[in-house]
């Protein structure tokens, strides 16, 4: 038996509705005959009789009332297939690439990565772990569609002679480092500005990290301080950072938090006179903000941050 033409069982469900061929035939913005035509082709595919005539125009038999239904629901499947191809066909594809920062809790990645998945179920993602600064370069040459990043990346940018480099970056919350000392350490740290606490050992990092770009609007000719700290370490992670911290290696920023923790679990000391307020965010290229994987990001970005 061939398949149904679809035509057909839209012109059998109007005629039953409608019991007249020929407002069946306005519904459907076709002509009687066509109509008539469609009727008796769908009753010889089926071998059955669909409809007889009465004084007020056509009726379904039996046969058809039992077959309207499924009629009904075979034509209802069809719309919803035409609906779901019709949304893949504008479905946003290709492989979102994020630049990642350390922590994934304090960014909210995981569920900025289910709002996404939700948003843009045919699109993949994939994740590229590194300091903020590090994330700039590739962001500029196209390598990475979206970053987290600490600080203002287009200030940032034009400091490391990033010329022609122009990002967009959406805000997601501010925050405040402090600078934390190990235990024992209240006399040296407590009531101390930038120029005394600069004299004391310090963890550095390197130039991509935020704590260095903090430090440098603090240290160095010209700052606060107006001296560069003593540097007794070097290191690229903050629970590295932490861990020096508290072996009574020297003072490190930490964003304020974890220092409030740090102080209240082990004893750490918060200097009280200095601190550097910072800010986390999203950050892409300007001219590509209204390319769909990227578009899509920024949606699902709104729905876990406001």
């Amino acid at each position: 038996m061939s398949a149904l033409d679809p035509q057909a069982l839209r012109a059998f469900v109007a005629v039953a509705r409608e019991g007249s061929v020929s407002r069946a035939a306005r519904q459907l913005h076709l002509s009687q005959p066509a109509v008539s035509l469609q009727l008796k082709a769908l009753a010889q595919h089926t071998g059955l009789v669909l409809f007889t005539r009465t004084s007020r125009g056509l009726a379904p038999t039996r046969d058809a009332a039992v077959l309207l239904p499924q009629a009904e629901r075979a034509l209802a499947a069809l719309a919803d297939f035409a609906q779901a191809a019709q949304h893949l066909q504008g479905a946003v594809r290709g492989t979102l690439r994020i630049g990642t920062i350390l922590d994934p809790e304090f960014t909210r990645l995981g569920a900025f990565l289910g709002a996404f998945i939700d948003a843009a179920p045919q699109a993949d993602t994939e994740l590229r772990q590194a300091m903020s600064g590090d994330h700039l370069a590739p962001l500029a040459r196209g390598a990475l569609d979206v970053a987290f990043y600490l600080g203002d990346a287009q200030a940032d940018a034009a400091a490391q002679g990033a010329a022609g480099a122009d990002f967009a970056q959406r805000t997601l919350t501010r925050f405040t480092y402090r600078v934390l000392a190990p235990a024992g350490w209240g006399p040296q740290v407590l009531g101390r500005d930038w120029r005394a606490l600069a004299a004391l050992p310090w963890i550095g990092t390197p130039p991509a990290s935020v704590h260095h770009r903090l430090q440098a609007a603090v240290f160095g000719p010209g700052s606060a301080a107006g001296v560069e700290p003593r540097r007794v370490a070097l290191v690229d992670q903050e629970a590295s950072m932490l861990d020096l911290v508290r072996s009574g290696v020297g003072l490190s920023l930490v964003r304020d938090a974890i220092a409030m923790r740090e102080a209240q679990a082990r004893g750490l000391v918060v200097a009280d006179q200095v601190q550097l307020d910072c800010s986390l965010g999203l950050v892409w290229q300007r001219a590509r903000s209204t390319e769909p994987l990227i578009a899509a990001a920024l949606g699902a970005l709104g729905l876990v941050w406001g």
